[in-house]
């Protein structure tokens, strides 16, 4: 007779659910049970570490648009979850962590340790997720899994936990009593959509053709809404200059005239310095979070905004918007394009054209560089040279994030670059990568890591090549958490604790690669990067080309100006608090809409 893993693997299948990544424990082995006996629909993929199957399903539902599935056992295995699950938390992606638990009746023995791994998991997982919720029998599991899926799919998207005790798991599963039944809704995010209202949409339009500076930002809600194909149109409309967040990438493509790249202290010196003169702001699946409102000194004082945003509590959270429209992003923006007539400015996009051109030329410098160590430009300009426009780039956190938004462009519209910007937490790529490729299977993944990234989840090459995956790791080594090292340098002028090497031992990434099978390369100069590279794309299957770099290289455009001037700026001072204040609206767009 099946059992209840039967029921929780067909429920999932039957939602659409290809891949389930994870680690399994004997308290869910009724799970992988259920799978095996599905791999024509589902299958397993078997990581090394639990939060990294968090991250690898990440990277699975920020392609597909479907719930990442994630496996845990009870314990060790759930405590591992929290860095992946916040990290979709923050990003607003869908997610479904599958929890084991001891029996039922074992629960009043969870504490201390009495028996072993319990703790108590519900009021845990409750703190860094959507929802959570423990199963309390075999009746209630059907309908917790619907409910899993419409929570973490509906508006807006996030990780839920479903806690499966080790008895409910391993019941039978009375087909004739206990019936299978989805809700095709929430295959996939958003659930529903909503839309403006039409005065809203009329608002925002006379607010739009009265500026003269017009500039839009897009960000990952735009890719959660799959909405890039409107993102394009309303930015062909608008006329005017196009920015994106670092999760928002992909929007438009990066080669048109209007689109300056990444605004982020660690992206485009374009997008940075244009973003400034502009008169309107409209802020579209974007969170104005601290990167990307540049400290929340954006919007400045003296600019219109419009907020585009599924989730009322954007609207006026870090600054006080002109114009709302709470709504579905994909849903807003037809709206917009259907009202909205070709806007011309010439003299705006003269401007944008200048300002590109300088931020060009400055990189162009960068990457002639023969320097020895690396400068990381001239290695990620032969790195541009060989990616392809349907190519994965996957960036881990720190300065990996900033090399890629400036170094390695958007060429078409789509999600192909994924950010671990959510926590901006290290070790995200290489195990996002993992997700990356069992979801495209035919398609090219790159990775880009710092040395410190890259150490944290570098047991998951193992993955890569148990799988046979097509994927390019490149490992940026400074032998520094660089971007410590740069923030002690600058700001408490005695660098310390950000060492990751001496002259004594100095980790070979490459080699370790090798030991675990995949194609490990090794670059010191300028003139090895490209050698290097054309064979780990030609490699059949994972490979780690491991370049030395400068350990002052920065692409955080602050950092680099202080280490020109050898500024004594004083630190930032802890518990700095940014309110919302009140500002001015410009006299051409403060005008009642007609």
């Amino acid at each position: 007779m099946p059992h209840i893993g039967d029921l929780v693997a067909e429920m999932l299948a039957q939602y659409g659910v290809e891949l389930v990544f994870g680690m399994p424990g004997g308290q869910t082995t009724a799970l992988h049970d259920g799978i095996s006996r599905r791999t024509d629909r589902i299958r397993h993929v078997l990581m090394r570490d639990e939060r990294n199957a968090a991250y690898a399903a990440d990277a699975y539902a920020r392609l597909t648009g479907k719930p990442g599935v994630c496996d845990v056992t009870v314990g060790p295995g759930a405590n591992l979850l929290p860095a992946g699950f916040l990290e979709a938390l923050n990003a607003s992606i869908p997610m479904i962590g599958i929890v084991g638990e001891l029996p039922l009746d074992w629960l009043s023995l969870k504490e201390k340790g009495i028996a072993s791994q319990g703790f108590d998991q519900l009021s845990f997982f409750k703190t860094f997720s959507k929802d959570a919720w423990l199963v309390p029998s075999v009746e209630a599991l059907p309908d917790l899994i619907r409910t899993a899926f419409r929570v973490a799919t509906a508006p807006r998207p996030g990780p839920v936990a479903l806690i499966i005790p080790h008895d409910i798991f391993d019941a039978e599963w009375d087909e004739s009593s206990i019936k299978v039944a989805v809700d095709h809704r929430a295959c996939r995010a958003p659930f529903i959509r909503s839309a403006p209202t039409r005065s809203a949409v009329d608002q925002a339009a006379d607010l739009i053709r009265s500026a003269r500076r017009p500039a839009i930002v897009y960000g990952g809600g735009v890719h959660g809404a799959d909405a890039v194909t409107e993102a394009v149109s309303f930015a062909d409309r608008l006329g005017g200059l196009v920015v994106t967040s670092l999760t928002g990438r992909g929007s438009v493509p990066e080669t048109l005239p209007y689109a300056a790249g990444a605004l982020n202290p660690l992206g485009s010196y374009a997008a940075i310095e244009l973003i400034k003169e502009a008169d309107l702001v409209i802020w579209c699946g974007s969170k104005a979070s601290q990167n990307t409102a540049m400290n929340w000194t954006l919007p400045l004082p003296e600019q219109a905004t419009i907020t585009i945003d599924a989730d009322p509590n954007e609207h006026g959270r870090t600054f006080l918007p002109t114009v709302c429209l709470f709504g579905d992003v994909k849903e807003a923006l037809t709206m917009l394009n259907d009202v909205l007539e070709q806007q011309d400015h010439p003299e705006w996009l003269d401007r944008i054209a200048t300002v590109k051109a300088e931020g060009e030329a400055q990189k162009a410098e960068e990457i002639a560089s023969e320097r020895i160590p690396v400068n990381p430009p001239r290695a990620m300009a032969e790195l541009a040279k060989r990616v392809e426009p349907d190519d994965i780039v996957v960036s881990d956190a720190s300065f990996s994030a900033g090399w890629i938004a400036n170094y390695l462009p958007a060429r078409k519209a789509g999600r192909h670059f994924l950010y671990a910007r959510g926590q901006g937490g290290l070790g995200y790529s290489t195990p996002a990568a993992i997700g990356a490729a069992a979801t495209r299977p035919g398609t090219r993944i790159i990775t880009v890591a710092g040395d410190g990234g890259f150490s944290y989840t570098i047991g998951e090459l193992a993955t890569q090549v148990q799988n046979n995956q097509k994927i390019v790791n490149i490992v940026l080594n400074n032998g520094r958490l660089g971007w410590i090292q740069l923030w002690q340098e600058i700001f408490f002028k005695n660098v310390q604790s950000a060492m990751l090497e001496n002259q004594s031992c100095q980790p070979n990434f490459a080699q370790a690669a090798s030991g675990l099978g995949l194609l490990g390369i090794y670059v010191e100069k300028p003139d090895e990067i490209g050698a290097a590279l054309d064979r780990a794309f030609a490699h059949d299957g994972p490979s780690v080309v491991e370049i030395r770099i400068d350990d002052l290289a920065t692409p955080i455009h602050s950092f680099k100006r202080r280490m020109r001037e050898g500024s004594d700026t004083a630190r930032p001072r802890p518990g700095t608090v940014y309110k919302l204040r009140e500002w001015k609206v410009s006299a051409d767009l403060r005008k009642e809409p007609k």
